[in-house]
């Protein structure tokens, strides 16, 4: 079965030579969103809220774009720049998800592209 590249405006583009997402074999793999206003291509001003806000707010993008949504999510990976802010970031991804429960990974690392405190990709069911 070929791969589909997925690519929405309504996203930040890729800021390297990747995809915003690939569909292989009924699943959506999603880039990682760090939190690029996508008009502006800028990190949104704030504190961890407002990214992990922003990031959601991409991801939840990129899946509509792949007629998906947060209940057709499997795994998400967040990728935090220091690991206290797991619980703010909780409370926001908490809220974006509504009722859906996917498996996820959180770790800390180092650095994140253009200074970011978070990152999260996911991996979705789709019927496209």
């Amino acid at each position: 079965m070929p791969l589909k590249k997925l690519a929405t405006d309504k996203a930040p583009s890729a800021i390297g030579p990747y995809s915003q997402a690939i569909v292989a074999n009924g699943f959506l793999f999603t880039a990682g969103q760090i939190p690029l206003d996508p008009a502006a291509g800028k990190i949104v001003e704030g504190g961890i809220v407002e990214q992990t806000d922003r990031v959601m707010q991409n991801l939840q993008e990129v899946l509509r774009a792949a007629g998906a949504s947060w209940s057709d999510v499997v795994k998400t990976t967040v990728y935090l720049h220091d690991l206290s802010h797991f619980p703010t970031v909780n409370e926001v991804y908490g809220k974006w998800l509504g009722d859906a429960r996917p498996a996820r990974s959180t770790v800390q690392v180092t650095a994140l592209p253009r200074g970011a405190l978070v990152e999260i990709d996911a991996i979705a069911v789709v019927s496209k």
